[in-house]
């Protein structure tokens, strides 16, 4: 999808169609989800610190996300999509690996597909798409990044909409892009092969595989020489279990009292039960992670004897590792997640005096909880000590990805958070200096 979370919102606020929108957590701790093209055109692009994107584009629109929302909307064009094919393999809510090989003889090859979802995306839903067809997941992937719109300091490019990369087509199409390009090409690996005179997909493709092993390892380095040849036997998968459930979150002042730290930990360990139980699993590994005022992070994890469920197993559990670390320095962020799935009829070590089993009284009360939110809403009940003001502050499952919305000074309208005007920068003036933002 392009510019997903962006487009989205225009639909309800077609008003601010042809203005830089960014969607994301518009305080100084947030970070960008989306951009619309118009605000690429300033340097600002999804993971960017909403600060910068501030300092670059200062005009823009800022706009809290609404995951829910965007949850809804990705329903719709996953439904579109099943329309052709039952092989969807999500990534996220706006990208997904189609598998039409089936599909060929009902509607047509497969840029006929591309194009028929095209139509249906932008009949349907007055969204748009852009589509890569080719053999294998990893050149489908590229391709759709080939058809998408550019923003540049001159103007916005319209994309092709649909790329297509035919067999034999492989190395033509990769060999010319920036090794930077290759999915598990991040900065310090890019450094590596920078070392060895590697530039281009294409450079990378042209050497031994003793050599590009020897540089970045056995594993990624055959990993990345296969990709730079277009190979990928990854078949599409329709279904993948989680590894892991878990919510974390980012505050917006850095808290160092105790009580208010063990009421955040109620909060998300109520959400990640909740989340459990409604996988229909328990996790036997929980992990705490708390990110310091510095940036510093830390994680810690225990295993229990069997999976837990419940918000007061999980407390139970994560506590202890939360008042063992020296919180003096201020929590930034704090995270529960769960992992290692498994049920509650596995043998427990009587001896333990980890998660012991629930009493009945403990699992009626999860589940009569569940049937509450099921019939009256998210918000109808939660833990007494997450009461602010005259508010219940739930977990709300993605609404803490770009963190948190406060920002000092600014004020709420009805287009998002706005603060003072400052002078427009030209498009490209990106505000930063060579060393980083100003």
């Amino acid at each position: 999808m392009d510019a997903f979370y962006v487009s989205v919102e225009l639909r309800r606020q077609p008003e601010l169609r042809g203005q830089p929108v960014v969607v994301g957590g518009p305080g100084n701790r947030g970070v960008v989800a989306a951009a619309s093209y118009e605000a690429r055109r300033y340097g600002v692009h999804s993971a960017l610190p909403s600060a910068i994107a501030r300092r670059r584009c200062p005009h823009a629109v800022f706009l809290p996300g609404d995951h829910e929302l965007y949850a809804e909307v990705s329903s719709q064009v996953h439904e579109i999509f099943g329309r052709y094919t039952p092989l969807i393999e999500p990534l996220s809510l706006d990208e997904a690996f189609l598998d039409v090989s089936g599909a060929i003889r009902l509607f047509g090859e497969g840029v006929v597909i591309a194009q028929r979802i095209r139509d249906d995306v932008s009949r349907d839903l007055d969204l748009t798409c852009s589509v890569g067809v080719a053999p294998n997941k990893f050149l489908a992937k590229m391709a759709s990044v080939e058809a998408k719109p550019r923003a540049n300091p001159d103007g916005i490019e319209p994309g092709a909409g649909v790329v297509e990369v035919r067999p034999g087509e492989e190395t033509s199409f990769l060999h010319p892009l920036s090794v930077r390009r290759l999915w598990g090409v991040g900065p310090k690996t890019y450094e590596k092969l920078d070392r060895i005179g590697v530039r281009t997909i294409g450079d990378l493709a042209a050497l031994p595989e003793s050599t590009v092993v020897a540089a970045l390892g056995p594993s990624s380095g055959s990993h990345l020489l296969a990709l730079s040849k277009g190979i990928d036997a990854r078949p599409v998968e329709v279904e993948r279990d989680p590894k892991s459930i878990g919510h974390e979150e980012t505050y917006p002042h850095d808290l160092h009292d105790l009580a208010d730290l063990d009421r955040e930990l109620v909060r998300l360990s109520d959400a990640v039960a909740g989340r459990l139980r409604k996988f229909g699993s328990g996790a036997r590994t929980l992990t705490l992670k708390v990110r310091f005022a510095g940036f510093r992070t830390v994680t810690r994890s225990v295993t229990l004897p069997a999976g837990v469920d419940t918000a007061t197993e999980i407390v139970a559990a994560m506590k202890p590792l939360l008042h063992a670390l020296d919180l003096s320095p201020g929590v930034r962020l704090l995270g529960v997640s769960g992992s290692n799935f498994g049920g509650r009829s596995e043998q427990l070590d009587l001896f333990s005096s980890q998660a012991a089993e629930p009493t009945p009284d403990v699992q009626r009360s999860a589940a009569a909880i569940d049937q509450i939110r099921e019939r009256f809403g998210a918000t109808s009940i939660g833990p007494a000590s997450s009461i602010s003001g005259d508010r219940l502050r739930i977990v709300r499952r993605g609404a803490q990805q770009w963190g948190p919305d406060q920002q000092p000074g600014a004020t709420r309208s009805g287009e998002g958070v706005t603060s003072e005007p400052t002078p427009r920068p030209k498009p490209g003036d990106t505000g930063d200096g060579p060393n980083g933002p100003k």
